[in-house]
C-alpha cells in the first residue's frame, strides 16, 4: 500500500472570522477533553482495521483547524501516542500544526516541540491593523513577530506563514508592505490566498445586500502577479499556485510512484500527498479523507462527531477501511474519478505540472490518449505549456485555473 498521510481537524475556535466557511465552532471549547478522547478512539479504530491489510508507513500529520493550538501540550502528545501505537512514522516525518499567533505561548510551543511537532503554520492574513479587524482577527502584527520569535526559541526551523489578499477596499500598496513585513521574518514558507466571499458566511451575506465592498478581482491578479515577482526575488520557490518555498539545497522531497520532481526542500510535504492524489487518512469533525478507492468525510458538527464514534456497536455494522462510525459520506473512486482528481490537483504545482510517465505509470494509458482536445484548446488559448514529459500551467493559466480545472472535471 502506498504511504498513507493522516489529516485530523481541530473544529475549536475563539471567535469565528467573518469570512471562514471551515467547519469551525466558537465558544465550545469545554468539548475539547471529550472531543481528543473520540479522535484516540476512532485512531485507535482504524488502526484496527489494518490488521489483515498491506502495510504502509505515514510521511506525514496534519492538525488543522478551526485553531488546533487552543489544544493543550498534553492533548496533543496523547494524539500523536495514539498515532504512533496505530501507525509507523517513516523516520522524516513532518508533523504539523495550524496556530493562532494569538493562542501560544513558550511554555506550549516547547512541550509540543518535544512531543514531535516540527512544522507550523501561523494564520497572519496581513501586516495591517486595519486589515486584521475587519477579518476580526483576534491578534495584531506585533503578535506574530512574538509567536514567531518564540517558535524559534523553541527550536522550530519550519514555519509557514498564511496571507489573505484581495480583500475589500485593500490597496495594493498595503499588500506590498504585508509582503515586506512577512518576508523580513524569514519563514521558510509562505501561502498567500486569495479572498472568497463564500455564501452562508458573514462577508458573504454582507456582499450579497451591499454592505460590503466586493474585492476588485483586477486588482487581486494584480496582487498576485506582484507575489510572484516579489517572492521570488526574495528566494521562494513559487511551486503551487499559492504556495511558495525556500530551498536549502537539500534533496527534493516531492515523491511521486515514478519519480522524484524538484520542488524546493521546503515545500509542504502533507500539501504534496494532495496534490499528488495520493492516499490520506482524516480524522475528526467534518474531516475529509481519500484512502483504499475511498473519497468519504465525517460527521460535521462536534456532538454528533463524538457521539458516532463513541456509541457503535460493531455487531450491526460493517466499516471497510479507512471508513469508521463517524463516517457520513463515503464515494468508491471510479477509475475516471481518479483521472480527473488527479489532473485538477496535479495542475496546481506550477513547476512540476502533470508528468506523462507518471500518469502513464498511475493509469496504464498515456496523457494525450485520455484529454487529447482538452489539453489541445487550452494549450492554443495559453493556459497550458508543454514541457518535458508532460504539460503545466503558464502564468496566465495560474490566474485561470478554475477555468483550466474545469476541462477535466
Amino acid at each position: 500500500m502506498e504511504n498513507t498521510s493522516i489529516y485530523i481537524h481541530i473544529p475549536f475556535c475563539k471567535h469565528r472570522c467573518a469570512y471562514c466557511d471551515f467547519n469551525t465552532y466558537a465558544s465550545q471549547e469545554d468539548s475539547i477533553p471529550a472531543y481528543v478522547n473520540a479522535l484516540i478512539n476512532e485512531i485507535e479504530f482504524v488502526g484496527r482495521q489494518l490488521a489483515n491489510l498491506p502495510t504502509f508507513d505515514v510521511p506525514t500529520v496534519f492538525f488543522g483547524g478551526g485553531t488546533p493550538s487552543l489544544l493543550s501540550a498534553p492533548q496533543f502528545d496523547s494524539v500523536l501516542k495514539a498515532l504512533r501505537s496505530a501507525f509507523t512514522f517513516t523516520a522524516d516525518a513532518e508533523i504539523s500544526i495550524e496556530a493562532n499567533p494569538g493562542t501560544i505561548s513558550p511554555k506550549k510551543l516547547n512541550a509540543i516541540r518535544k512531543s514531535g511537532i516540527n512544522r507550523i503554520s501561523f494564520g497572519v492574513q496581513s501586516a495591517n491593523t486595519e486589515e486584521l479587524l475587519m477579518l476580526e482577527r483576534i491578534h495584531d502584527f506585533f503578535t506574530v513577530i512574538e509567536a514567531v520569535s518564540t517558535a524559534r526559541k523553541a527550536g522550530f526551523d519550519n514555519l509557514n506563514l498564511d496571507l489573505i489578499y484581495g480583500l475589500p477596499q485593500q490597496k495594493l500598496s498595503t499588500w506590498q508592505t504585508t509582503l515586506q513585513r512577512i518576508v523580513d521574518l524569514h519563514p521558510e514558507h509562505i501561502s498567500a490566498y486569495a479572498l472568497t466571499l463564500e455564501h452562508g458566511t458573514p462577508f458573504g451575506r454582507w456582499a450579497s445586500k451591499g454592505l460590503l465592498p466586493l474585492p476588485d478581482p483586477d486588482l487581486a491578479a494584480e496582487m498576485y502577479e506582484y507575489t510572484e515577482e516579489f517572492l521570488e526575488s526574495n528566494g521562494y520557490v513559487h511551486y503551487e499556485i499559492s504556495n511558495w518555498g525556500m530551498d536549502d539545497g537539500r534533496q527534493t522531497i516531492d515523491r511521486t510512484p515514478s519519480a522524484v520532481h524538484s520542488q524546493p526542500s521546503h515545500a509542504c510535504k502533507h500539501n504534496l500527498q494532495y496534490w499528488r492524489s495520493l492516499p490520506y487518512l482524516a480524522f475528526g469533525a467534518g474531516a475529509h479523507g481519500y484512502a483504499n478507492g475511498y473519497r468519504y468525510s465525517n460527521a460535521l458538527r462536534i456532538k454528533t462527531y463524538i457521539e458516532r464514534i463513541t456509541n457503535y456497536d460493531l455487531r450491526f455494522t460493517n466499516y471497510n477501511f479507512p471508513l469508521t462510525p463517524a463516517t457520513v459520506n463515503s464515494h468508491k473512486q471510479t477509475p475516471a474519478d481518479d483521472i480527473s482528481d488527479y489532473m485538477i490537483n496535479n495542475l496546481r504545482l506550477t513547476n512540476a505540472g502533470v508528468t506523462e510517465s507518471d500518469f502513464r505509470l498511475r493509469f496504464g494509458r498515456a496523457l494525450l490518449d485520455v484529454y487529447p482536445k482538452e489539453i489541445e484548446e487550452l494549450i492554443r488559448n495559453g493556459l497550458l505549456e508543454k514541457i518535458s514529459g508532460g504539460v503545466r500551467l503558464t502564468k496566465r493559466g495560474r490566474l485561470l485555473g478554475n477555468q483550466v480545472f474545469m476541462r477535466f472535471v
